[in-house]
């Protein structure tokens, strides 16, 4: 009986734990939508652009991406300027959208140039969550997303 008691309190115990993890608070909880690549019409260089949600009550910092097409970047517009971002916050409960003509994706000295129908792999590093794995469709050059990205 006291054994039985014992096994009770603990598994509650784990249960309360569990609930300290869910979306009011605690760790980011990332994923990734709307994840493209326009068919570049240069060798060396390309865009991406992608949606980062966060459903967690911690930001995140996205603080690299790498990939084996080539170097890859991050940057913003800031007064109609185009500059590179060593750090990009994803908040608590919001969005990071990379998008034409605002924060983007740059990949440089391309080891191949991508292709319509192909697909170039990603990965997103966080300062402190794991690292996400996109699997980005190369679209058509002229390609325009329905949701605005």
């Amino acid at each position: 009986m006291r054994r039985t008691a014992l096994l009770g309190a603990g598994l509650t115990g784990i249960l309360l734990l569990t609930g300290c993890g869910s979306s009011d608070g605690g760790e980011a909880e990332l994923s990734v939508a709307g994840a493209y690549m326009p068919q570049p019409v240069s060798d060396t260089m390309a865009a991406g652009f992608l949606t980062v949600t966060n459903k967690g009550g911690t930001k995140a910092e996205l603080t690299s991406v790498t990939s084996d097409l080539g170097e890859v970047t991050m940057h913003e517009t800031v007064d109609s300027a185009m500059q590179q971002a060593d750090r990009l916050d994803v908040p608590a409960h919001g969005q990071l959208v990379f998008k034409s003509g605002g924060t983007h994706l740059m990949f440089e000295k391309l080891k191949h140039q991508p292709k319509q129908g192909q697909t170039v792999s990603v990965e997103l590093h966080f300062a402190d969550s794991d690292p996400v794995t996109v699997e980005m469709p190369v679209k058509s050059a002229t390609y325009t997303p329905k949701t605005g990205h």
